[in-house]
C-alpha cells in the first residue's frame, strides 16, 4: 500500500508530507483547493508526463516522493531484473531541476522513466472520472475478463508464441519478396562471385606484390646500397670487419699484461661474430634480387588487377574485396537453397500455427469459465445502486485469425431497465449508469487484482442520494481487500470511509499554498456537515453528518 506520500515545490504545493493507512480513505475540500494538484503529484511520481506549470518556485527543483509498504514477492521479478535493491519500504523518487531536466529512482538508484511508470503501474491503479470511457473498449474489456480468469502466465505464453509467429510470417514474407525479385538479382550476384572466385584471390596477397613491385621497380637502387653496405661491412682492407678483427688482435696480445682485458677481447670477439651475421643476411638480401621484365609484368599485371577489382566492386582495401567474395559466396547459396527454406520456414510456421490453436483455446476455455462468474458479480453490485432490473452480459466472438491476446473479441453488453434487450456499453449507457457500472466492475476485478493500491477520482460523477450511499458502502467494502483512496464531493461517500482528508488553501502568507490534513472525528462531522448544506453549516447539518457517519 501506499504509506506515505512527500511533496515539495509542486504547483500551489510548497511542501507537504502525507501518511496514508489500509482500508478506505476519502480526500474532499472546495472545488479549487488542490485535490487534483495532489492527483496530479502523484502521477508524477509515479512515471506520467511532467505538465509545464508543476515549479511553484522556478529556481529550485521539484521534489515528489512515494512511499509503499507492499509484499516484496510482488515487486521482486521487477527490481530483480532491474538489478535494484529490494528492501521495504519501496521508494520512488521524481525530481525536477529549474532547468525542466527529470530524474527517476527507486530505492534512491537511478532509473529510466519507463522503468518508474512499470513499477508504478505495479503499484497503484489510478481511475479518474473521464476513465469510465474505457469501459466501452473491447481490449481493455478483455483485460478485465483476463485479470478474473488469472490468464496472466498463460497469456504471457501465448503472447510468447505468438511474438515469434508474427517473426516468423515476417522472415517468410522477405524470403517471399526475395524469391520475386529473383532470377535477375541471382544471375548478376552469380556472375560477380565468379569473377571473384577466378581472380583466386589469396590473403595477404595484396600487400606482398606491392612490397614485391617497389622492390623490383627500385632493383638497381637497392643493389647499389646493399653492395656498399658490404663494402663498409667487409670488402675492404678499411672495413669495419677488418678494423674490428685488427682491434681483437691487439686486444689479445695485452691479455699477457693486463688480464683484466679479456672481458674487452671477448665483447669484441662478440661484436664480430655480430656482424659477420649481419654481412651474411645483407648478402643474401642482396643474392634475392632479381630483375627481368617478364617477372616484372606479370606482377604489375596482376597487382593493376586486383585494383580494377576494388574500384568495380566498390570497396576500399583487399580485405573487403575478399569479404565481398565471401558475401557474394552465401548470397549466392543462400538463393540456390531458397526454396529449401522457405519450404522450412513454412514448416516452422505451421508449428506454432499449431501451438497457438492450443494455447488460444486455453485461453478461451479460461475466459468463458470465468465469465459467469463474473457477470453474476457485476450484477450484483449495479442492482445495488438504484438499477434493480440491470442485465450484465459478456459476449465472445472467436475470429479466424490469430491477435495479440488470442482469438477471442470480448463485447460487454448492458442494459439498464427492465425489458430493454442488453447492447454494447457505448450505445445505452449513460454518463451516470457508465460511472456506476465502472465501479460495479472495479469492485468485482478488486478481488482479482493484485495491484495493492487504488485511487477513485471522482468517479461517483452523476449520482446522489441513496445510490451515493450504497457507492460508499461499496467502496468500504473494497477497502477490507485492498487500499482504496477517492477523491469526491459527496457526503454520502466520505462518511463510508475509514480516514478523511481534508484539502484546503492557505492564503496567510504571500503566496496561496495548498494543505492537507487528516480530520480528526469532531472535525469529520463539521466537513461532512458543510458538504451537505452547500457550506451553510446549521444543528440539523450537523444531525444529518452524524448519522451519515455512524451508519
Amino acid at each position: 500500500m501506499l504509506s506515505s506520500l512527500y511533496i515539495s515545490n509542486y504547483a500551489l504545493i510548497d511542501s507537504l508530507s502525507i501518511d496514508f493507512d489500509d482500508g478506505f480513505s476519502v480526500i474532499t475540500g472546495e472545488t479549487g483547493a488542490g485535490k487534483s494538484i495532489l492527483l496530479g503529484a502523484l502521477g508524477f511520481v509515479l512515471g506520467e508526463r511532467a505538465d509545464s506549470f508543476v515549479m511553484l518556485d522556478e529556481s529550485r527543483k521539484c521534489v515528489v516522493e512515494a512511499y509503499f509498504d507492499v509484499n516484496v514477492d510482488m515487486i521482486r521479478p521487477f527490481l530483480e531484473r532491474n538489478g535494484l535493491d529490494i528492501s521495504m519500504p519501496c521508494v520512488l523518487r521524481r525530481e525536477l531541476s529549474p532547468q525542466k531536466r527529470s530524474r527517476a529512482f527507486i530505492n534512491d538508484t537511478p532509473v529510466t522513466l519507463a522503468q518508474l511508470k512499470e513499477l508504478g503501474n505495479l503499484l497503484v491503479d489510478i481511475h479518474s472520472q473521464h476513465d469510465s470511457m474505457l469501459l466501452v473498449d473491447n481490449a481493455f474489456q478483455l483485460r478485465l475478463l483476463d485479470d478474473a480468469a488469472h490468464n496472466t502466465q498463460l497469456l504471457e505464453s501465448y503472447q510468447s508464441e505468438y511474438h515469434d509467429f508474427v517473426k516468423s510470417n515476417k522472415e517468410l514474407d522477405a524470403l517471399m519478396d526475395e524469391s520475386r525479385r529473383g532470377v535477375a538479382e541471382y544471375e548478376f550476384m552469380s556472375f560477380q562471385y565468379e569473377e571473384l572466385k577466378k581472380a583466386d584471390l589469396q590473403d595477404n596477397e595484396y600487400d606482398e606484390l606491392s612490397s614485391r613491385l617497389k622492390m623490383m621497380q627500385n632493383a638497381e637502387e637497392v643493389a647499389q646500397i646493399l653492395d656498399n653496405a658490404l663494402s663498409l661491412l667487409e670488402n675492404s682492407d678499411d672495413s669495419v670487419l677488418s678494423m674490428l678483427n685488427r682491434l681483437a688482435s691487439s686486444l689479445n696480445r695485452l691479455k699477457t699484461f693486463i688480464p683484466d682485458i679479456s672481458s674487452l677481447y671477448e665483447r669484441v670477439n662478440a661484436a664480430n661474430v655480430e656482424l659477420k651475421d649481419i654481412s651474411y643476411d645483407i648478402q643474401r638480401y642482396a643474392d634475392d634480387i632479381q630483375y627481368d621484365d617478364d617477372t616484372l609484368h606479370v606482377l604489375e599485371e596482376r597487382y593493376d588487377y586486383l585494383n580494377r577489382l576494388m574500384l568495380k566492386h566498390h570497396v576500399n582495401d583487399y580485405s573487403a574485396l575478399i569479404e565481398k567474395r565471401d558475401e557474394l559466396k552465401r548470397k549466392v547459396s543462400d538463393y540456390e537453397n531458397l526454396d529449401d527454406i522457405i519450404a522450412a520456414k513454412k514448416e516452422d510456421i505451421a508449428s506454432k500455427v499449431e501451438e497457438l490453436k492450443i494455447l488460444s483455446k486455453k485461453l478461451h476455455d479460461s475466459r468463458m469459465n470465468a465469465k459467469e462468474d463474473f457477470e453474476k458479480k457485476v450484477i450484483g453490485v449495479i442492482r445495488q445502486l438504484a438499477m434493480p432490473h440491470a442485465v450484465f452480459e459478456i459476449r465472445c466472438e472467436q475470429l479466424d485469425d490469430f491477435t495479440s491476446i488470442g482469438n477471442d473479441k470480448i463485447r460487454f453488453l448492458f442494459s439498464a431497465n427492465k425489458g430493454v434487450m442488453p447492447d454494447d456499453i457505448a450505445k445505452v449507457a449513460s454518463g451516470g449508469e457508465l460511472s456506476r457500472l465502472m465501479l460495479a466492475v472495479k469492485s468485482v476485478a478488486a478481488r482479482n487484482n493484485y495491484v495493492p493500491t487504488l485511487i477513485f477520482d471522482e468517479i461517483d460523477t452523476g449520482v446522489s442520494g441513496e445510490v451515493a450511499s450504497k457507492l460508499g458502502s461499496i467502496m468500504r467494502e473494497m477497502g477490507e481487500s485492498l487500499q482504496l483512496v477517492s477523491i469526491t464531493h459527496l457526503p454520502q461517500i466520505a462518511s463510508k470511509a475509514k480516514y478523511h482528508f481534508f484539502v484546503y488553501k492557505d492564503s496567510t502568507g504571500e503566496h496561496t499554498r495548498s494543505c492537507i490534513k487528516l480530520l480528526s472525528s469532531e472535525e469529520r462531522v463539521g466537513e461532512i456537515a458543510k458538504m451537505l448544506s452547500n457550506d451553510k453549516v446549521s444543528v440539523e447539518a450537523v444531525r444529518a453528518a452524524e448519522v451519515l457517519l455512524n451508519s
